[in-house]
């Protein structure tokens, strides 16, 4: 009886040790804090591939987009690949103002964009004369001051003789009959760029990491939004999806070392509208990818981040100031996936 007695009450206190463990229900969604909620409001989810219904992502054309990408047979005297001035190494960028082209090098008149995460960008090049990355692809290789090649038959002449170009666009276009084309090949090389996601610390805060910012770094955002950067550096990634005129309270070229004024995109659409109107680039990887502005004419990020304030916003920012933002743009800078390098 005694025993019996015992046991009760060891039953009775586990179970009330029990009552009082609060258990954490699996799959809580973290309860984000002020910050962290207009962020996520303001800038979304960055997705892990840039899907596009009219050009299915699959590995085999992954693959080939990426031996095409790293390739120079693509330029006229074999000099030139896309890595050349969109170099994965070096966060899809070759840092230099402006990129030397095929055979004597003659350097192009605008920046080179990176080529990471822009396959979410809502058009391609500076002046958004392209809708997507398939059709970008396609322009640099014809262009006589960049790859130079005379016309697409002469690519495509070039590629059927290789014998391995042959099978992975066969892999790539199973149910084509004749696979070695220039659409296709555009086709291969936007699949591999709309996997060149670079998510950083700033997704996981997104998210509820509040931990994965600093101080200093939540200041920079607060302030990137407070001062109005957001106008134009929205999105998941911060910009890409809107053209805006550069210099709303001045000329560009009176606060950079510009030597040319480019007119930009008013020279695609012809619209009076559209003169010193350029895409808003994104600011993903921005710590690595200068130099800055459509002619890379700015070294330094600090004085970049200044003459926007300035020439956008009206704005004169202190150091102080600037330096905070710059520790917020910091947190933006991910990694290429090492599968996608050479």
């Amino acid at each position: 009886m005694k025993n019996l007695l015992l046991i009760f009450v060891a039953i009775t206190l586990l179970n009330a040790c029990k009552s009082d463990i609060k258990t954490v229900p699996e799959n809580t969604t973290p309860v984000l804090t002020e910050l962290q909620t207009k962020a996520k409001t303001i800038f979304g989810t960055l997705p892990l591939i840039a899907e596009s219904s009219t050009n299915p992502v699959t590995p085999e054309k992954v693959l080939l987009g990426k031996t095409l990408y790293f390739d120079n047979i693509l330029s006229l005297h074999k000099t030139q690949s896309c890595n050349s001035c969109h170099n994965l190494n070096t966060y899809g960028v070759d840092n230099l103002p402006t990129s030397p082209g095929d055979g004597k090098g003659t350097a192009g008149t605008r920046n080179s964009p990176t080529t990471l995460n822009a396959a979410l960008h809502f058009a391609q090049f500076w002046d958004g004369r392209e809708p997507d990355v398939e059709a970008q692809a396609g322009g640099p290789i014809l262009n006589k001051v960049e790859m130079g090649m005379p016309e697409e038959k002469v690519v495509i002449e070039r590629l059927v003789k290789e014998q391995k170009y042959k099978e992975l666009f066969a892999k790539a276009f199973p149910d084509q009959k004749d696979p070695v084309n220039y659409d296709n090949l555009k086709k291969a090389i936007g699949a591999f760029e709309r996997k060149l996601i670079t998510p950083s610390r700033f997704d996981k805060y997104l998210e509820g990491d509040d931990s994965a910012f600093n101080d200093n770094e939540k200041n920079g955002l607060k302030l990137f939004i407070d001062k109005g950067c957001t106008t134009c550096h929205s999105g998941n990634v911060l910009g890409g999806n809107i053209y805006q005129k550069f210099g709303l309270f001045g000329n560009y070229w009176d606060y950079t070392k510009s030597k040319k004024i480019d007119k930009g995109r008013i020279e695609v659409t012809k619209n009076e509208a559209d003169l010193y109107v350029f895409k808003a680039p994104s600011l993903r990887n921005i710590e690595k990818t200068g130099p800055y502005f459509h002619d890379g004419s700015i070294t330094d990020l600090k004085q970049a981040v200044k003459i926007m304030a300035k020439l956008q916003l009206n704005l004169d920012l202190t150091d102080a100031e600037t330096d905070s933002i710059i520790n917020f743009l910091n947190s933006l800078t991910g990694e290429v996936p090492a599968e996608y390098k050479l």
